[in-house]
């Protein structure tokens, strides 16, 4: 296709327009991640700002994903003026660093006000891309960002961290099953994207989408999902035709989007990538949500990315599929086609399945977030409990590692653990499960738990660096053994006596595998901010400060920063639903039972004999409604002003979950019974019937 990567500074590219010594450095950093060069950045800038000015450019930018969670970036021009005029020129200096403002991004301690110095640094295993706006084309260079100090201050940073970290404890698997060739082990991601799409006019008609992502306010339509027709339903056209730009933009800066489809949502559907590098992939995904919004906007409808736009319908997750692969040309998740492979993949799936049983926690704290909470659990995404889909046949090898006994598979051949008589494991030996929040599904692991809008850098790094702890464990076992075969057995042989317990093959959303989690002593940690404290336990920073992932100080700033969100999304979501019961909902309310009782009045006025009880008790309904949404709406705001004043974070926090969130539960169940019984001509807001079936 002549289109893809047209807008992306490619390795092909770099191979035409370096010399050739300077290509071959350059692609030894990307590839092996040696330090750079520096001596080759003005010849790189050079090269790379010829190719963003012949396709239109005028500006470049260090693009930078700070703790926002979304990209950040500043544009200079390539103007330089000299003597009398200007040429347009671009440094190696100007490339490998940028300087934005440090203070003014979330920090969570990091830095003062007064402390603004930052540092933006050139990463070159991802491709510079030019970004396309109206008539602006804009070169962007994919950067890390850091403080004056050199404290990461963005999700970039401890992403390359902890893939080395996770490198390095692989090779050294590696090296104890032969591999000599192997230099480099790198994570893969294919994140699954989901959204909604609402007709422009609505969205802004409605406060709540505007101010918050998600409606505060929504009575359920008639008909929701229950009839099960949307799900991979033919496409309507507008989204059609929305879609086919999305992909042809998504093509042009090589994000590899694959396939598109209805989700299970009215109004929701979903677009997937082929797997990258983690790096990259993380990269596109931000690319894949900024486009999916401005690609919308020229269709005159909005996406919105929030994980729960909409109360009573499915809500929107981001699954990742994650596996490991060698620069050998090895996926590690792959079951083989020999013996050996075999051994050597059981090793990997066993270092998995103890990361996942000893760090539940942290991988439940890295899918934590206001708007994830109204999914997880809620039987459209996996529990808050974390748990391992294996399958029937990799379950039972499980079972016969720990019995350390010769058996037969379901496939009748003789297994034997150990290095030499594994037998090839087909891929799809068993059906798949769709509540699983950590399911094999063939050579990688699908994460269920992410949200739509979440970058996939934190859930990432924390995978990295916890399996990367469990691979050094087994490797500090095993280099020096004198009997690899045996020393081996006996490892994963203990290690699935371990950590079996996390393996559930069964329905996550039943209540019974709540109980049995309980009893194996898996935990189940229902909200964010609980949640959250997960990231600041002693083992989790040993374990962060132990792989040079992240320090106690930068992991510290990560929880202050995440329960700062929590808080701030919680508080600008009750104050909009204040804003809209006292200036749109209790107005409109007010009006339609002036135009009851007038109508009352009429008719009496008429006859005396003609019956208006009906009016009258639809009178009563609605004055007893508004009436107990003047008493929440203050209830509201008192709580709302209590918990404000609380200094504690954690304290606040708690508290905006266990009483501000019930007051805004309230008020919204006020809400939705008045949206029932107001006339069409009176309700201000457009209701879920609108929003979701009309595209």
């Amino acid at each position: 296709m002549e289109i893809f990567g047209q807008n992306v500074f490619t390795q092909d590219v770099m191979r035409e327009r370096l010399p050739k010594a300077v290509y071959k450095n350059l692609k030894k950093t990307i590839d092996e991640g040696l330090p750079l060069d520096p001596s080759i950045a003005d010849v790189v800038a050079t090269a790379m700002k010829e190719w963003a000015v012949e396709r239109g450019a005028t500006h470049f930018t260090h693009w930078f994903q700070p703790m926002t969670g979304v990209t950040a970036e500043k544009h200079d021009s390539f103007i330089t003026p000299t003597d009398g005029g200007i040429v347009m020129d671009f440094s190696g200096k100007e490339l490998v660093k940028g300087e934005p403002d440090a203070s003014s991004f979330p920090s969570g301690g990091l830095r003062a006000t007064f402390e603004a110095r930052g540092y933006t640094a050139w990463d070159c295993t991802s491709p510079a891309f030019l970004k396309e706006e109206a008539d602006v084309i804009t070169l962007c260079i994919p950067t890390a960002f850091c403080s004056y100090t050199g404290e990461a201050l963005d999700k970039k940073t401890p992403l390359l961290r902890s893939m080395e970290a996770l490198s390095t404890q692989a090779v050294r698997i590696l090296r104890l099953f032969g591999n000599q060739t192997a230099t480099k082990v790198t994570s893969t991601v294919g994140p699954e994207q989901e959204y909604f799409l609402v007709d422009k006019s609505y969205f802004l008609d409605r406060l709540d989408l505007m101010m918050a992502g998600r409606t505060l306010y929504g009575a359920m339509p008639p008909k929701g999902q229950e009839m099960e027709d949307h799900y991979f339903g033919a496409i309507k056209e507008r989204v059609v035709s929305y879609m086919k730009e999305v992909n042809t933009e998504l093509w042009k800066l090589g994000v590899t989007a694959k396939t598109q489809h209805n989700e299970v949502a009215p109004g929701q559907f979903e677009v997937a990538p082929i797997f990258e590098t983690t790096n990259i992939a993380t990269d596109h995904n931000q690319l894949v949500m900024d486009v999916l919004k401005r690609v919308a906007i020229r269709h005159d409808m909005i996406c919105l990315i929030h994980e729960k736009p909409f109360a009573g319908v499915n809500g929107s997750g981001k699954h990742n599929n994650w596996s490991m692969g060698s620069n050998d040309g090895q996926n590690l998740l792959d079951p083989g086609n020999t013996p050996h492979e075999n051994a050597q993949f059981l090793t990997f799936l066993m270092a998995t399945i103890k990361a996942v049983d000893e760090y539940a926690g942290l991988l439940r704290a890295s899918c934590a977030s206001a708007g994830n909470d109204h999914r997880l659990g809620a039987n459209e995404a996996p529990p808050a409990i974390i748990s391992m889909f294996l399958g029937e046949q990799l379950s039972e090898i499980l079972e016969q590692i720990e019995k350390g006994a010769t058996k037969t598979s379901k496939g009748g051949s003789e297994i034997k653990i150990g290095v030499t008589t594994l037998p090839a494991l087909p891929k799809d030996t068993t059906d798949r499960n769709r509540t699983s929040p950590f399911a094999f599904t063939g050579n990688r692991f699908e994460f269920r738990m992410l949200g739509s809008s979440f970058s996939i850098a934190g859930p990432n790094v924390i995978i990295n660096t916890i399996i990367a702890e469990a691979l050094k464990q087994f490797a500090d076992k095993l280099e020096g053994s004198k009997n690899f075969t045996a020393d081996l057995e006996k490892l994963l042989q203990e290690t699935a006596k371990k950590h079996k317990r996390v393996v559930f093959n069964g329905n996550n959303y039943a209540d019974e595998w709540v109980k049995e989690a309980k009893k194996r002593g898996l935990p189940n940690i229902p909200n964010t901010p609980e949640a959250l404290k997960e990231l600041v336990k002693k083992e989790a920073v040993e374990l962060f400060v132990a792989h040079k992932v992240f320090s106690e100080k930068e992991l510290h700033s990560r929880y202050e920063i995440l329960v700062e969100q929590y808080v701030k999304t919680l508080n600008i979501e009750a104050l909009t639903m204040i804003d809209m019961a006292k200036h749109s909902i209790m107005p409109a309310a007010t009006s339609f039972a002036t135009e009851v009782a007038q109508s009352i009045s009429a008719v009496t006025a008429v006859s005396s004999k003609i019956d208006v009880s009906a009016q009258k008790e639809l009178l009563e309904e609605i004055s007893s409604n508004l009436s107990s949404m003047n008493k929440n709406v203050k209830a509201l705001e008192k709580v709302l002003d209590a918990t404000l004043n609380i200094s504690d974070i954690d304290k606040q926090a708690a508290a905006f979950r266990e009483k501000v969130f019930a007051k805004m539960l309230d008020l919204r169940a006020d809400g939705d019974a008045l949206e029932k019984i107001i006339s069409a001509d009176f309700w201000p807001l457009p209701t879920y019937a609108e929003m979701l079936f009309i595209l």
